[in-house]
């Protein structure tokens, strides 16, 4: 039998109490992969609407896990989507994470697919080219 802690909380076997953090809530190991997908998204979204402040005020940025997909599509998932405004909702820039995550061999990789898919959804959206949004796009080799 296994002794309870008071607030109903149960102590390890050995007696030793609970045990706490290995490492401290603000330390980036301590963070989920989501978190850090989000807060790539966050930092490539800042740029951007740093640059295109007045044409991206009421365009919405999201991230998604996965997104919906019709019985019997073929080929790769889509990375990101961009979703007309209507019924009053703005319009909105989605990252899929988990096909994002899928592509990339690593954090470095991770970043620039970031880039790189919300670089071209804002051109898309702008009618302008991925150059013209952001002077530093590289068009990908895939």
């Amino acid at each position: 039998m296994r002794s309870r802690v008071a607030g109903g909380r149960r102590r390890d076997r050995h007696g030793r109490g609970l045990r706490g953090p290995l490492t401290p809530p603000q330390a980036p190991v301590s963070r989920t992969r989501a978190e850090r997908f989000d807060d790539l998204v966050d930092d490539e979204v800042r740029r951007l609407v740093q640059r295109w402040d007045r044409e991206l005020a009421r365009v919405e940025f999201a991230v998604d896990d996965v997104p919906d997909i019709e019985p019997g599509h073929t080929g790769p998932a889509p990375l990101g989507r961009t979703f007309p405004a209507e019924d009053g909702l703005p319009v909105r820039i989605v990252v899929f994470r988990r096909p994002v995550e899928a592509r990339a061999s690593g954090e470095a990789e991770l970043a620039r697919l970031i880039r790189d898919l919300l670089v071209e959804e804002v051109a898309d959206l702008l009618g302008l080219s991925p150059e013209s949004v952001d002077p530093s796009y590289d068009f990908p080799d895939d």
